[in-house]
């Protein structure tokens, strides 16, 4: 087995693992990057970008009817063309997939195609593979980091007992976007971002969609005015909505799914679907990792605890770990693996960068209406032991938001007193994704609603009713009062 040395070796390629490469190489640091499928990972491939893309063609279809039944506009949608979309989206995720290797190439990055095995506190064996291929097993390596070892082996879909995801019956969020053509009745399982993205876009396709979720409402992370406003969004839109609800069993019958679902009241109903979307969460993947040989192991949830928070170094001294690895607080999400990748490249750097603020991390689900929040719900605040005080907005007492018509809300949640802190900001409506980088700042900023209330949001825009909401909880509100 051949023997390299390198700085920092990291263990993954998705945007936990890439960041941490990038950001180490361009601090001048030796790096090698391992990874045994394509840069990029889930996000790029599976789950983020693609899925983005798809959503994006579900809301030009859903423009097509608002322009004829709405605004006038004769409008006549002749239908999908599958092949058509699916290539539009490959190509975005081609173009995107060679821009991270180019970025990898030109920082000086090796990538080590192949699959990694812990051999030592920071020496990892990689039984190599064909680019592309992750069944083509060539020679064997050994690397050894001189700094540190990252670990950024993500995660993969969670299933539930008794489902076999296989096929175009029964698919989990990876391989949903991938199964053939589009169904035309969909039961989703799991009433998170995941599960309600999936159910929106089913819908505006023209499917049947009934969206299942064990807890007492949808996105049952998010506030409840959130899920409130969401789920009667979502209803309206004709899409079916089970909470509290668990499935018992689902199996194949004919062309579909036939599932047992025990509602929070009254007795188990039969649902039949063409197609079974199991969306219940994902679970970190460390099998194969031989994380013993480094003196680590797992939590009971699969998770790899950090006993660094700071840095994210793990009880082994040099070995760090990012994204879906982490427990929470980590998120899970893309954006926040990133952040934690430039800390733990810094970190090895010999920098001291400032530890991540999960409570400023923005959470965003892309369905038709979108959410999109960022710090505590007002039921986390007041759990904290914070005197709270909450305004809530309609997004239609804007002009902006009359024009777009979906409805939808902004609900800031502040410490009481006249300079309190803003805690946390939710967003439910059209294209809030792209609103809610603004209340970041005033989390992570410890701003007060006075604080923001001075600044001017333009007229006529959905971002008014955020500045008006602002406005009224430092006592300034025009169009409404606290």
């Amino acid at each position: 087995m051949s023997g390299n040395s390198t700085d920092v070796i990291v263990i993954g390629g998705g945007t936990g693992g890439y960041s941490t490469a990038l950001r180490a190489a361009h601090l001048g640091l030796d790096v090698a990057l391992i990874e045994r499928d394509l840069v990029g990972g889930t996000c790029l491939h599976r789950g983020c970008v693609p899925s983005k893309a798809m959503l994006h063609a579900a809301e030009l279809v859903d423009g097509v009817s608002e322009a004829r039944e709405r605004w006038g506009v004769k409008a006549t949608l002749d239908g999908v063309d599958w092949g058509a979309l699916v290539a539009t989206r490959d190509d975005i995720v081609s173009r995107n997939h060679k821009g991270v290797e180019g970025q990898l190439v030109e920082a000086g990055v090796t990538v080590v195609r192949g699959t990694a095995t812990l051999a030592g506190a920071r020496e990892v064996d990689v039984t190599t593979t064909a680019r592309g291929d992750a069944t083509a097993h060539g020679a064997g390596q050994r690397w050894t980091a001189r700094r540190g070892l990252v670990l950024a082996t993500g995660s993969r879909p969670r299933t539930l007992p008794g489902l076999d995801p296989a096929g175009a019956h029964i698919v989990t969020s990876d391989d949903a976007l991938f199964a053939p053509g589009l169904p035309h009745s969909v039961l989703v399982l799991g009433g998170g971002a995941i599960g309600v993205e999936y159910a929106s876009f089913h819908r505006s396709m023209g499917a049947e969609v009934t969206l299942v979720e064990a807890a007492g409402r949808l996105l049952p992370l998010e506030d409840e005015d959130t899920s409130r406003h969401l789920t009667r969004a979502l209803k309206k839109r004709g899409i079916t909505v089970l909470t509290g609800a668990r499935l018992l069993d689902a199996h194949r019958v004919g062309p579909g799914v036939q599932a047992r679902v025990q509602p929070a009241r009254g007795d188990a109903a039969t649902l039949a679907a063409e197609r079974l979307l199991v969306a219940v969460g994902r679970v970190p993947v460390t099998d194969g990792l031989g994380l013993g040989a480094a003196g680590l192991t797992t939590d009971a949830r699969g998770y790899l605890p950090p006993a660094r928070w700071d840095a994210f170094e793990t009880a082994a001294s040099g070995i760090h770990v990012v994204g879906d690895l982490l427990p929470p607080p980590s998120l899970g999400l893309a954006h926040a693996s990133f952040a934690e990748g430039l800390v733990v490249a810094e970190t090895l750097a010999g920098l001291a960068p400032r530890p991540v603020d999960y409570a400023a991390v923005p959470r965003v689900t892309y369905s038709s209406p979108q959410t999109a929040s960022v710090g505590l719900s007002e039921a986390e605040a007041r759990a904290a032991g914070y005197e709270v005080r909450a305004n809530v907005m309609p997004l239609t007492a804007t002009a902006k938001g009359m024009v777009h018509g979906q409805g939808g809300m902004v609900k800031v949640v502040a410490e009481r007193g006249g300079e309190g802190r803003v805690l946390g900001v939710h967003l439910v409506g059209p294209h809030v994704s792209e609103m809610i980088a603004e209340s970041q700042l005033a989390v992570a900023w410890d701003a007060s609603p006075a604080d923001i209330a001075q600044h001017i949001h333009p007229h006529p825009t959905l971002s008014e009713a955020v500045g008006e909401t602002f406005l009224t909880l430092a006592g300034r509100g025009l169009h409404q009062h606290a």
